[in-house]
């Protein structure tokens, strides 16, 4: 469904509250101050019932220099636009400023009306006609009708309703899609109801009952109520001028500039990459850093701009570069901005987002500028490429933003063609992730170097604790993605996983020259000593190993089984363990039991190795306790 916001603008006193009140029935000069001093400090909001039954909301902007602030509010969201030009005065400083802020804001819709005809005698406003056509030869309203009119007597009012309804037919429907969001341009409170916000919605829809939040404060709300044009509606959608009743929400709470949207939907940032063009009309250059003021929807903020390919920019020109806000705010790509000079206040350029959550930037960098190039005129699939890139991390599909509106086929088709041009790697899973080839190249390497180190300083133990590697190196992967990231190291047989542990490929745990003489004597002592062998921390002593060497050595002889651990400290040589094995299985095949006296005498050792040795052996399932004698166990029956 069309949904059509006209706005107004022109100079100071042109008539432009006097206008809509003909055409609607309605002052919208609603402060004591403004109906005191005859002119427009804030916006002002009705509709139009166009000659085709269909209703147009209205926005009335300030035209007063002092209040150019409060009009940026209101323009933003509108359609179509009436410049007033008062017969009398002509175009004035305010009427180029409000055409400034037409062209920077791409509206391309308009009329042309010049009131007050009744104050002037015909020759006069046959020179403001020309007058008005020549201002607007070279603007985006070129060649747009220009009406005369009289609020007055009401001489062209008639006739500017069916040029309105004419040219409303043009602009092109507003379709609910995209995150709903409504830029606040009011907000009050009305009492037995609560806290009341106003705005255009400029994209997707909100429902009696949703959830919204309230950015960039993160406050979150419920929707209570929805007006439009003065009805409640259960629904209202992207272009329509709406007022939300908000639950549990204070006017403190809020102020002009806010934005309203579903929860969790946007992040506030306050560094923005835009497309700048500084007006021919601006009366210098601007130079690097210089403190702006920003208008951004309905929001006045203040910013540095920081151009990234030169020191200052020039009247007339364009170029990349990034803002600086004072706080964070929300924006979408493609929205329109004005800028105007921080002192004095002077309307002097504009342009398009192009990144709403940008990073900061070196300057004079070409990789940088081509970035910016391809996100503002990229096809999806060199979008989705780049912010991979720029990610440097691993995605599943729905993660990968500036594919997020297209459907699950598109998004399968583009990521399956990066792919196969070798652009991006799928690490195929329960849900397939991606990742630039530049961090899938940069994750391996640090994985290899950090393993092939790890063997050179520790050759006798297995391989690299995953876990170590995971918290410190990529501590935003979860184990989940860290295990899916190896399993595809491992199919392009880069590394092998054993368990808890990482190695590389070819590595053999191999002892060093004085590691395997140590080893020799440790197999000799536990040889010798059969079922009554020293304590581990004696054998250490014997040979003169510091802990960690001593360390390094048992996990190495106990991975390769030339060890085993009986009990803490005890150890034996699993040729001694075998043939102790191999007697009790063949003295409780032959007796039907042994009690510890018997193993004792069988083991030829002492109460205090027979013990340990008949619970490792109960352990294993080879025998099994029934009061004070063992009997075969699992594997032996």
């Amino acid at each position: 469904m069309k949904h059509l916001v006209i706005g107004t603008a022109g100079h100071v006193d042109h008539g432009k509250t006097v206008l809509v009140e003909k055409l609607t029935g309605t002052n919208t000069d609603r402060l004591y101050q403004e109906k005191e001093r005859g002119i427009s400090i804030e916006l002002g909001f009705t509709f139009l019932t166009l000659n085709n039954g269909k209703r147009a909301g209205i926005v009335d902007v300030p035209g007063h220099e002092r209040f150019i602030k409060n009009m940026l509010a209101g323009v933003g969201g509108i359609d179509m636009v009436i410049m007033v030009i008062a017969a009398d005065e002509g175009v004035m400083p305010q009427t180029r400023e409000h055409m400034d802020i037409i062209e920077l804001l791409q509206i391309k819709k308009g009329i042309a009306v010049i009131t007050k005809k009744d104050l002037v005698d015909e020759s006069l406003l046959e020179l403001a006609e020309e007058e008005v056509q020549e201002f607007l030869f070279e603007t985006s309203l070129a060649g747009t009708p220009v009406i005369k009119v009289s609020s007055v007597t009401g001489c062209g009012i008639e006739y500017l309703k069916n040029k309105l309804t004419e040219i409303s037919a043009d602009v092109p429907p507003s379709p609910e899609t995209g995150i709903s969001r409504l830029p606040v341009d009011r907000c009050f409170s009305v009492t037995g109801f609560g806290t009341v916000v106003t705005g255009t919605l400029v994209s997707g829809y909100f429902n009696v009952g949703d959830k919204i939040e309230i950015y960039p404060q993160g406050i979150q709300s419920r929707i209570r109520s929805i007006q439009v044009h003065g009805e409640n509606k259960e629904r209202a959608g992207t272009g329509q001028r709406v007022a939300i009743n908000l639950a549990g929400i204070e006017k403190k709470d809020l102020k002009r500039g806010n934005v309203i949207a579903p929860p969790n939907t946007f992040k506030p940032s306050n560094r923005i990459d835009v497309k700048f063009k500084l007006l021919k009309s601006s009366p210098k250059p601007i130079k690097n850093r210089a403190r702006i003021r920003v208008y951004l929807g309905t929001l006045e903020i203040l910013s540095r701009i920081l151009l990234l390919d030169r020191d200052e920019i020039q009247p007339g020109e364009e170029c990349y570069a990034q803002l600086f806000l004072e706080d964070k705010t929300v924006s979408v790509k493609n929205d329109r901005f004005v800028i105007r000079s921080y002192s004095p206040m002077q309307t002097i350029g504009g342009g398009k987002i192009i990144e709403p959550f940008a990073y900061k930037h070196k300057r004079f960098k070409n990789d940088v500028i081509q970035a910016i190039k391809i996100n503002e005129t990229g096809t999806p699939q060199e979008l989705a490429e780049q912010f991979l890139y720029n990610k440097k991390t691993m995605l599943m599909q729905s993660e990968i933003e500036p594919i997020a509106n297209l459907n699950n086929n598109e998004k399968s088709e583009i990521l399956n063609n990066l792919v196969i041009e070798n652009k991006i790697t799928c690490i195929q899973g329960d849900n397939n992730c991606y990742i630039s080839n530049s961090a899938y190249k940069n994750w391996t390497e640090t994985i290899l170097s950090l393993v092939k180190k790890y063997h050179d300083t520790y050759p006798l133990r297995e391989g690299h604790p995953k876990e170590e590697i995971r918290s410190k190196k990529f501590p935003g992967l979860n184990n989940k993605q860290f295990d899916l990231f190896l399993q595809y190291m491992e199919k392009e047989n880069l590394i092998i996983t054993r368990g808890e542990v990482i190695l590389i490929p070819e590595f053999i745990p191999i002892p060093g020259k004085k590691q395997e003489e140590n080893i020799i004597k440790i197999k000799e002592i536990l040889l010798s000593s059969g079922t009554q062998p020293p304590m581990w921390k004696n054998i250490c002593k014997q040979l003169d190993l510091p802990n960690d060497q001593s360390v390094e050595l048992l996990r190495y002889l106990l991975r390769n089984k030339i060890l085993a651990k009986i009990s803490d400290d005890i150890y034996l040589h699993y040729k001694v363990l075998d043939e102790a094995e191999e007697k009790l299985i063949n003295y409780i095949r032959e007796k039907g039991q042994i009690s510890v006296s018997e193993a004792r005498d069988m083991f030829n050792t002492s109460r205090k190795y027979t013990l340990p040795l008949l619970e490792y052996f109960d352990t294993k399932k080879i025998t099994k306790r029934t009061g004070d004698v063992r009997v075969a166990g699992k594997v032996l029956e």
